[in-house]
């Protein structure tokens, strides 16, 4: 078991990692080590001890006034006890104020991997995880709170959760319960986070922490295109190579909360959670509340290594899809291809070229339902439009099956539309504030996903599409954001319990949803990448990365995107060009290229495409079949940073074993009389011999120590946005 414990003191260890908490003799749990892999030294001798100006000191404490709570690093810092830095509980317990004091009680391990109910979270056997659990008690009230500890040895990955539970007689009032901190004895370290928009989504950046709070948070009641829920923090000196860093993902779909702290004594805590802007959640007695969980890993060895973490870990032990260990279908979407102006016809004509270039599925995405020509009406009435088909679902279906593609369906089921069926028949359905007007996104509502009603009548409606023909894919929408929400059946008081039910209510129906087809492969999205986080990918083991399918600005979103979350989750197509989002024209390489860092597939009208289009299309098609073991599982390494090198961007696939390695390259600017660039390999065996190809011609021999210490010469490009593709592979 990679849990030791002796005296109160708690060490897990990873592979390359090691956690260490300790229960002191005044029962406080306190945080003494994370870091790179070491004995089982109680750390606790680290921490300093003194009689700090204007820090208070708990009861427990007596005279000593070098003991408090305001500078010690802890587990799981809760309001009411002194310490004034940022903290993960706020709790009334009776008597109207947040004062609340945890103590440890005991501890439990058992082999395996907790599971969280009602909420994703990492699993796996016996043989693949350890779990702690400890019970920490409020000194006064019959208010427990317990610690879960997820300790994936292979991964570097520790997951953290909590459970508060009411054993009083009488209500305790939550307004803030984050799943984990983490306390660092230093200052000095840089923030790495992905922002963005719609359209522009997981910008990378990286800042230098300052004394005081630096906060991220989405109140949108989803993860968001503005902020997304996962972290670093790294070391001044860490580089994709080298380096401390230390990285948290939370595993949920909602709005999220982060807050990072150095405080007076130059010390950093960062704390993670469900957002708290507006919530209330009332605790009666006998019930308790789960927090999300958050997965934390650490490197010693650069963000490369991190990254490898999550992909590896997210990959084996959360995605849960048949289709995790499968290729994934390369499909044609007909949104960019048609938008709402399309019929049963048009569809066909598209189906055929795509099984005449060995595609594997088509996608029928908006516009198939109701009334729904453009995104004013429909949304919610969840009916085949048989006229606008000119046929049923299933005779659709049918003939597209018959050319040897599968076939997938996109849906909305989230929202409603003011002029739908729906919501003339049932308004109170839809998140409004009783007696003002509405806040609209996209010209619609949101459905009150708290409710059992609306839940069975979503559930009802996607049986029912599903049942009535072959459906094998499913791209799940969600275009707006949250705003004025209000549930008709929640009391008043317990309004501020709305956003979190909403989620609680989407997983349920999602779990029912792929219990009841489990070779269903579904796809998320919220206009693009706005609920891209590892919560959804416990359903969907892939997410459409932005709405936004132009090759240069999806390099910056994939590579933001590549630090948190494995590349096979990263849905990825080749559209038309002049681009629809912002005009640009890139070679139809250049397309396929960027998408094949990857689930590959293509959002035009194939029919419109020209023959040396189709010829290009073809070669991708097949590079990407004959390589998608490399792209789905092998190691990925970020070889320049788009943000940084003006010239070209370059990434790289290499397999586990070092038996071959894949090099994409987009080139961003030209020069005349330009420099020569060059690359250098990662991930490949010293002193195997490697035969090179580029863009499928042979280009020599070469030892593995060359090509990761030497480096390659790239080629020149020869028009604007040019790109190229290099393999190796071992000699046979």
């Amino acid at each position: 078991m990679a849990i030791r414990i002796k005296d109160n003191v708690f060490t897990l260890q990873t592979k390359n990692s090691t956690y260490q908490m300790k229960a002191d003799d005044k029962g406080i749990l306190l945080h003494t080590y994370y870091g790179k892999k070491t004995d089982e030294t109680d750390y606790s001798y680290m921490i300093s001890m003194a009689d700090r100006g204007f820090s208070g000191n708990i009861y427990e404490a007596r005279e000593d006034r070098t003991y408090s709570l305001d500078f010690l690093p802890q587990e799981f810092p809760v309001c009411g006890s002194g310490d004034y830095r940022v903290d993960c509980l706020h709790a009334d317990l009776g008597e109207g104020v947040n004062d609340c004091l945890m103590f440890f009680d005991s501890y439990r391990t058992y082999p395996g991997k907790y599971s969280l109910e009602g909420l994703p979270a990492m699993f796996a056997s016996q043989e693949e995880a350890d779990t702690l659990e400890i019970l920490l008690k409020d000194n006064q009230e019959e208010v427990y709170l317990h610690l879960l500890y997820g300790v994936y040895e292979n991964y570097d990955i520790i997951t953290r959760a909590a459970v508060i539970e009411n054993r009083t007689d009488r209500e305790v009032r939550l307004s803030r319960v984050l799943s984990a901190c983490l306390d660092m004895d230093h200052d000095g370290m840089d923030l790495i986070h992905f922002y963005g928009r719609h359209a522009g989504e997981r910008e990378m950046e990286r800042i230098s922490l300052f004394h005081g709070i630096t906060e991220l948070r989405s109140t949108r009641g989803t993860s968001s295109h503005q902020h997304n829920p996962f972290v670093i923090l790294a070391d001044k000196n860490t580089t994709e190579e080298e380096g401390n860093c230390y990285g948290c993902s939370l595993l949920y779909s909602g709005g999220f909360h982060m807050q990072a702290e150095v405080d007076q004594f130059h010390q950093t805590r960062l704390v993670m959670g469900m957002d708290d802007s507006d919530f209330t959640w009332s605790l009666l007695p006998g019930e308790s509340f789960v927090t999300p969980e958050a997965a934390f890993a650490f490197s010693s060895q650069g963000l490369a290594r991190l990254s490898h973490c999550y992909h590896d870990g997210f990959q084996g032990s959360l995605i849960r899809s048949s289709w995790k260990n499968k290729r994934r279908p390369i499909l044609v979407n007909n949104w960019e291809a048609t938008y709402f102006d399309f019929n049963g016809d048009k569809l066909l004509k598209i189906a055929k070229e795509a099984a005449e270039l060995e595609l594997d599925m088509l996608v029928l995405d908006d516009g198939w339902f109701g009334k729904r020509d453009n995104d004013d009406s429909g949304l919610g009435d969840w009916f085949v439009n048989e006229k606008k088909l000119g046929c049923s679902l299933k005779e659709l279906v049918d003939q597209v099956n018959g050319m040897g593609l599968m076939f997938g369906l996109w849906f909305e089921p989230e929202m409603i539309s003011e002029d739908s069926d729906l919501y003339r028949n049932h308004p109170e359905w839809a998140m409004v504030v009783p007696g003002r007007k509405p806040i609209k996104g996209r010209a619609q509502l949101v459905l009150d996903m708290t409710r059992k009603d609306v839940l069975d009548y979503v559930k009802e409606r996607l049986f029912s599409i599903m049942d009535s023909a072959n459906i094998q894919y499913i791209k799940w929408d969600m275009n707006r954001s949250v705003a004025a929400a209000y549930s008709a059946l929640l009391p008043r008081e317990r309004q501020g319990e709305l956003r979190h039910r909403y989620v609680l209510g989407l997983y349920e129906v999602l779990e029912e949803l792929l219990q009841r087809y489990p070779d269903l492969l579904l796809e998320g999205c919220s206009g693009g990448g706005g609920r891209f986080d590892a919560g959804m990918l416990y359903y969907a083991p892939q997410i459409w990365c932005s709405d936004n399918t132009d090759a240069i600005e999806r390099l910056n979103i994939q590579y933001g995107t590549s630090f948190g979350y494995p590349m096979s989750s990263v849905s990825a197509h080749v559209s038309v060009c002049p681009n629809h989002q912002n005009g640009r024209v890139t070679p139809f390489k250049t397309r396929g290229i960027c998408a094949m860092q990857g689930t590959f597939g293509y959002e035009l009208d194939l029919s419109r495409m020209t023959e040396a289009e189709k010829e290009e299309a073809r070669e991708q098609i097949h590079t990407f079949k004959e390589r998608y073991r490399l792209f789905q599982f092998g190691d990925y390494y970020r070889i320049t940073s788009p943000l940084e090198n003006r010239d070209f961007t370059a990434w790289e696939y290499a397999d586990k074993d070092g038996t071959e390695a894949y090099l994409g390259v987009i080139y961003t600017d030209l020069h005349g009389n330009p420099a020569a660039q060059s690359v250098k390999f990662r991930g490949l065996l010293p002193e195997g011999r490697y035969q090179m190809w580029k863009d499928k011609e042979p280009a020599g021999i070469y030892t593995g120590a060359a090509l990761m210490n030497g480096g390659i010469l790239l080629p020149v490009p020869v028009e604007n946005y040019d790109s190229c593709q290099i393999y190796v592979r071992l000699e046979e």
